[in-house]
């Protein structure tokens, strides 16, 4: 069985980009959510492998749901997405309990390495 996605991202153009990449490598998009408030009810109702989250959004930031998500499933698996120079908010991400990191622009091959290493 192919392992299960959900994208978060408010920019419905990043969501479609990294969707593009996971799909071509055979994993499955089960989800999409433009904020930390709706991945959190996704994740609920989904129960993904793994979540590929944005840390800037608006209404819940990607920080506050990866708290969340971790509250209610300690196992989560949570790659954070973010622009350059946000280096303390990545770091606050790994504290709350994000797997790993990946900065925009993407690099196909490193989201993969990322979702590889999450994944095992």
């Amino acid at each position: 069985m192919s392992k299960s996605i959900l994208l978060v991202d408010d920019a419905a153009f990043m969501r479609m980009m990294i969707k593009d990449i996971l799909v071509k490598n055979g994993y499955e998009v089960v989800g999409e959510a433009e904020n930390g408030a709706k991945a959190i009810e996704k994740y609920k109702e989904l129960k993904p492998n793994l979540v590929v989250m944005d840390i800037t959004m608006p209404e819940v930031d990607g920080i506050q749901a990866v708290k969340e998500i971790k509250k209610m499933d300690p196992n989560a698996n949570i790659i954070m997405c973010s622009a350059m120079g946000q280096q303390a908010m990545v770091i606050e991400a790994i504290q709350s309990g994000a797997k790993d990191f990946i900065v925009k622009p993407f690099q196909a091959d490193r989201v993969l390495e990322a979702v590889k290493k999450v994944l095992g």
